[in-house]
């Protein structure tokens, strides 16, 4: 029997797991991502973000903001009201909200740190917390044929994170962009699944500390991250053909630096 479905089968002293469970992740689309193995290892129904909802292949997945999960404890309780249907709920959303803790309390609750601590990788952080053997890879599964590009998603959600945006122009590769970002002759896929597919037609793919890096990686195409003032060692996407190029200052990398990291990968 597969570690997953036996976890499945029984709770946390081996006795049998109760029937319905309920997983709650909120985040960016790289933390999901980096949760899904732990995620997948616990099975259940999964509330996530809308966005990322249709990376969730494992599961049956609903959009966070249709729950109403926000207005507990401000007189909606549709939430409340969907809690009541499941008999053991995981949530990484509201870990330090105390009020809401007061509004959920009696229910099958249990709260999770949603942010990596100590020296883990963020993948193995949230699978210590489920009590999941680490070393797991995301996975998001999709068709790869090859298509003859280099991908690249040259931002990030953070302006620090990102490397110079006419150095990656000097590359000369297939760029892609997200619903709220601009750059002439890009892709644009707005639907996650669709340009998780897209991704992994792509021969390479290269970009910053990124959502859309750790989707390249999931899908399981070459994948080179560029990493300035985030830790790798936390952040890194996982993949069996992934790439770290990080400097202290994420602008002191080097064009030739990328190409050169990029041929190798494409060997």
């Amino acid at each position: 029997m597969p570690a997953s479905q036996e976890h499945r089968n029984q709770g946390p002293a081996g006795s049998p797991l109760k029937s319905k469970r309920l997983l709650i992740r909120p985040g960016a689309i790289g933390d999901i991502i980096l949760s899904l193995p732990a995620l997948e290892y616990l099975g259940g129904e999964v509330w996530a973000p809308a966005p990322v909802v249709p990376l969730i292949r494992f599961a049956k997945p609903r959009a966070l903001s249709s729950t109403g999960i926000d207005l507990v404890g401000f007189g909606d309780t549709r939430a409340l009201d969907l809690f009541a249907q499941y008999e053991d709920i995981w949530s990484w959303y509201a870990a330090n909200r105390p009020e809401f803790h007061d509004e959920v309390r009696g229910l099958p609750f249990r709260f999770l740190k949603a942010l990596p601590e100590g020296p883990l990788h963020a993948t193995d952080f949230y699978l210590s917390q489920v009590g999941a053997p680490l070393g797991a890879i995301p996975r998001i599964p999709v068709p790869r044929n090859k298509g003859g590009f280099i991908a690249c998603h040259p931002f990030s959600g953070s302006p620090k994170k990102n490397w110079p945006l006419e150095r990656f122009l000097e590359l000369n590769l297939q760029y892609c962009v997200g619903p709220e970002q601009h750059l002439a002759g890009a892709v644009q896929i707005d639907d996650l699944y669709e340009l998780a597919h897209w991704l992994a037609s792509a021969d390479a793919y290269v970009g910053n500390d990124s959502g859309i890096t750790h989707l390249a990686a999931a899908v399981g195409t070459p994948t080179l991250a560029l990493f300035g003032p985030t830790d790798p060692n936390v952040w890194a996407p996982r993949g069996e053909r992934v790439t770290i190029l990080r400097r202290d200052r994420i602008d002191e990398i080097t064009v030739q630096e990328v190409r050169s990291c990029l041929e190798h990968l494409l060997r």
